[in-house]
C-alpha cells in the first residue's frame, strides 16, 4: 500500500531532472548562438578595401574645411538663409567625420587629423583616389581661398561662401562616385550615396541663393 506514495517522489525528480536538461541545453545553444553573432557582426564591419580607407581618409578632411567654412557663415553671413544653411551643413557633417573615424579605428589605418582643416594641396597622399593620387582634392579650397573668404564681409562673403561651397560639394560628390565605383564596405559605400544625394540638393539649393544675390 505504501508503494505508490514511494514511486511518485521518484517520477517528479526524474520529470524535474528532464526539463533541467532541456533547459540547460537552450541556454547552451542560446549562449553559442549570441557569443558567434558578434563575431560574424564584426567580420561584415571590418571587411574593406583600399578605395574604402581612401574614401574615409579624404572626405574627413573634405568635411572638416565644410564646417570650417560653415562656421565662418555663422558669424559673418548677412543672409538668415545661408546661416541656416551653414548650421545644417555642420550638423550633418561632423556626425559622418565621428563615423568615418570610427571605421579608420578598427580597421587600423591613419585618422586624419580636423583641428586644422587642410587646403586642397595640402592633403597630400593621405588617400589614394582615382581622380590624381599626387594631386589635391577635388573641390577643397587653397590656403588663399580660404584667407579671402574669411577677410569677406556683408553680401560678398554671402556670395563667395555660396560660391565656394557649391564647387566644395561638388568635389565631394566625386570622392563620394568614386567610393561606389570601387568601395567593399557597405556602410561606407552606404555613406557615399547619402552624402551624394544629400550634397545635390544642397548645390540646388545654392545655386537657387546666388541667384538672388
Amino acid at each position: 500500500m505504501t508503494t505508490p506514495s514511494i514511486i511518485m517522489p521518484i517520477v517528479a525528480l526524474a520529470a524535474a531532472l528532464t526539463v533541467g536538461v532541456v533547459l540547460g541545453g537552450c541556454d547552451s545553444n542560446t549562449t553559442a548562438s549570441s557569443s558567434s553573432s558578434p563575431t560574424t557582426s564584426q567580420s561584415v564591419a571590418q571587411a574593406h578595401n583600399q578605395p574604402d580607407v581612401a574614401f574615409a581618409q579624404n572626405m574627413i578632411p573634405h568635411h572638416a574645411q565644410a564646417i570650417a567654412m560653415s562656421r565662418l557663415a555663422a558669424q559673418r553671413a548677412v543672409s538668415p538663409q545661408v546661416k541656416d544653411l551653414a548650421a545644417r551643413i555642420q550638423a550633418a557633417q561632423q556626425p559622418e567625420i565621428d563615423q568615418m573615424s570610427g571605421w579608420l579605428r578598427a580597421w587600423h589605418e591613419p585618422v586624419p587629423a580636423t583641428d586644422s582643416p587642410m587646403s586642397g594641396t595640402e592633403q597630400g597622399e593621405m588617400g589614394q583616389m582615382d581622380h590624381d593620387a599626387s594631386g589635391p582634392l577635388p573641390g577643397m579650397m587653397s590656403g588663399d581661398q580660404m584667407q579671402q573668404l574669411e577677410q569677406a564681409t556683408g553680401p560678398e562673403f554671402d556670395r563667395m561662401f555660396l560660391q565656394m561651397m557649391i564647387t566644395h560639394h561638388q568635389g565631394a560628390i566625386t570622392v563620394a562616385q568614386t567610393e561606389l565605383r570601387a568601395g567593399q564596405n557597405p556602410a561606407a559605400r552606404q555613406l557615399a550615396q547619402r552624402i551624394i544625394d544629400s550634397q545635390q540638393r544642397e548645390i540646388t539649393e545654392m545655386q537657387a541663393l546666388l541667384s538672388r544675390q
